[in-house]
């Protein structure tokens, strides 16, 4: 489907989901939200994209294939799950937070990490999935 006004909006529609979903995950840890959330609304934004402007364009924006996400997000929230037992000593999972308050996302601990693993899985399982359902058809 080649329609102007899905291309226009498209491309408007997909800096704004990212760092709408973005948002989402980062206040994940302390509100409802998070990882799994964050990471279906920007899978939606690309998905978006590649509806109004086909698969190649974006798979080229996306720049890597969605596919390597998944073992990297998968690693992100192994390492967050034994961080804990590594340097604490604590059981697997436990919360260990950072200090010190940063500026825009407040306190880092475990579980945003934990999350950011999610989010990256997420985005690529649905991308995969997507894309593989879109090339096939």
């Amino acid at each position: 489907m080649k329609s102007i006004i899905l291309t226009t909006a498209s491309r408007t529609l997909l800096p704004l989901l990212i760092l709408f979903s973005v948002f989402v995950l980062l206040r994940g840890h302390y509100l409802p939200g998070g990882g799994f959330i964050g990471g279906l609304i920007a899978s939606i934004a690309f998905i978006l994209h590649a509806f109004a402007n086909g698969l190649k364009k974006s798979r080229f924006l996306l720049r890597i294939h969605p596919g390597f996400l998944i073992p990297t997000g998968l690693l992100l929230a192994l390492g967050s799950a034994i961080v804990p037992i590594i340097f604490e000593g604590l059981p697997m999972m436990t919360g260990v937070w950072y200090p010190e308050t940063l500026p825009v996302i407040g306190k880092v601990g475990s579980a945003l990490f934990f999350d950011t693993g999610v989010y990256f899985v997420v985005i690529g399982v649905c991308l995969t999935i997507i894309f593989t359902i879109s090339e096939q058809a």
